[in-house]
């Protein structure tokens, strides 16, 4: 029976599409195949449960293969597992670099490796920069980069797109989009770009990659880094990673906002009351350290002057938005909408014609793709907590993962409102976002890596 068994997941593994990158093969988050359960947990449809080490990336996968990365003591690890069993069948590891200044929710290994068709993996850390390995953990090749100039660390996942590897690094000065070529790790173009400090992942489509971020669309070409295209005007913050739908709609959502009064900061951590903020007032505020670091004169004192030269960089709209591909402009804002964007990790998701967004406290909203209108807006009961993981689509249900292990499982209806399945507890925090294949959920946790699914699935 357990030969059997064995030999059914193997099955369920080659006929299923590779989950190869954050967010799946096309970054949209949603399976195209079905079988996934709802109910996961110790005793529910649980195949296996692995220990990993410590980490946020979210797992992708190859046809034999898990991988995720991870970070411990000065080392930055890409961990390979048996997609069948779960057993740990390597781990290597590069040491950090550097330590780039970072928000305390990004992880030295928050960054989600990429995988070729070829089962190889590459795997991009922002205090060291890209390594690739092959299926059975030999190092193939090394592309050390960095020190970035970054106040919250860099958040980009690397795609890939006509046998290159493409890096997104936008700072504070100095950002770039670059290709690295798949087989050797040689630099085959690098473009600066104006956009500064960012954290979300570029499209690939076709021969072209897309980027959304500090207040700009993007689009190149992935054989030469030529930019084809600019649109200007959006939000400055931007996050989470957008979502390409039907080949011609991006949707994606930032926050920008009011500038915040220097006041404001000095009444909370100006101790000797001179007016200004020093390291010792300051301590391991990441924002406040990136002006003192960044701005100005770069004496690491942060006076009005320099705290209200950042303001200027961070202000503009809060809202979702949806873009058309095409055009003169190479695209065009169709609408914006909604507000209460700032500090949203998640990245939005399609499903039943509508725009999902998740928020910290369970918030979520849904809005109509076509018009940006608000359909319906609530409170997932049973799963308040913060969010950091991504929602996910399998079987059109609705997949929420809490930084608390929460995982909450609904049912979109067509008028954007919703009904709770099932919300499950791992009990270990989440903050990665699943990955899905074969009707199987692959779950990580801030100790485990699991695998939820029915012998049957497909």
């Amino acid at each position: 029976m357990r030969r059997f068994t064995l030999a059914l997941l193997l099955a369920c593994v080659a006929g299923a599409e590779d989950w190869s990158r954050f967010r799946g093969p096309d970054g949209l988050g949603a399976a195209k195949d079905a079988g996934y359960p709802v109910e996961v947990g110790a005793a529910q449809n649980l195949v296996w449960r692995t220990a990993v080490r410590a980490g946020k990336s979210s797992p992708v996968l190859s046809a034999k293969h898990v991988f995720v990365t991870s970070a411990e003591g000065g080392n930055l690890y890409t961990e390979c597992f048996d997609r069948a069993t779960g057993q740990r069948l390597w781990e290597r590891a590069v040491e950090q670099r550097h330590r780039d200044l970072a928000n305390a929710l990004n992880h030295p290994a928050a960054i989600t490796p990429v995988v070729d068709r070829d089962g190889n993996v590459y795997s991009f850390f922002k205090d060291f920069g890209m390594v690739s390995y092959d299926p059975s953990g030999k190092l193939r090749w090394l592309a050390p980069l960095g020190p970035f100039v970054t106040s919250m660390g860099l958040g980009a996942s690397p795609v890939l797109a006509g046998g290159r590897v493409i890096v997104v690094a936008d700072q504070l000065e100095g950002s770039f989009v670059a290709a690295f070529d798949q087989r050797n790790g040689e630099l085959r173009w690098k473009q600066s770009r104006e956009e500064a400090e960012s954290w979300s992942s570029p499209l690939a489509h076709g021969d072209r990659i897309y980027t959304v971020s500090r207040g700009m669309f993007g689009a190149y070409t992935a054989a030469t880094g030529e930019r084809t295209a600019t649109l200007r005007g959006l939000a400055s913050a931007i996050v989470a990673s957008p979502i390409l739908v039907n080949g011609d709609t991006i949707y994606a959502f930032g926050y920008g906002g009011e500038p915040t009064p220097f006041a404001r900061t000095l009444t909370r951590l100006d101790k000797n009351g001179d007016g200004k903020l020093s390291p010792e007032e300051y301590g391991s505020d990441a924002f406040v350290h990136g002006i003192a670091k960044y701005i100005g004169n770069r004496d690491m004192i942060v006076t009005e002057d320099e705290w209200n030269l950042k303001q200027q960089a961070v202000g503009g709209p809060t809202c979702l938005f949806a873009l058309r591909l095409g055009g003169p402009g190479g695209a065009r804002e169709l609408w914006r909408a909604g507000k209460g964007f700032n500090g949203v990790i998640p990245s939005p998701l399609f499903a039943a014609g509508a725009v999902w967004v998740v928020k910290n406290g369970g918030i979520l909203t849904s809005y109509d793709a076509a018009t940006g209108n608000t359909l319906h807006a609530g409170r997932v009961e049973g799963a308040l907590g913060g969010y950091s993981s991504s929602p996910v689509l399998a079987d059109g249900r609705i997949y929420l993962a809490s930084e608390e292990g929460k995982i909450a499982v609904l049912q979109p209806k067509p008028d954007g409102q919703w009904d709770v399945l099932k919300v499950n507890d791992l009990d270990e925090p989440l903050y990665a976002t699943p990955a899905l294949s074969g009707g199987h959920l692959y779950v990580r946790s801030g100790v485990a890596l699991y695998r939820f699914g029915t012998t049957t699935a497909r």
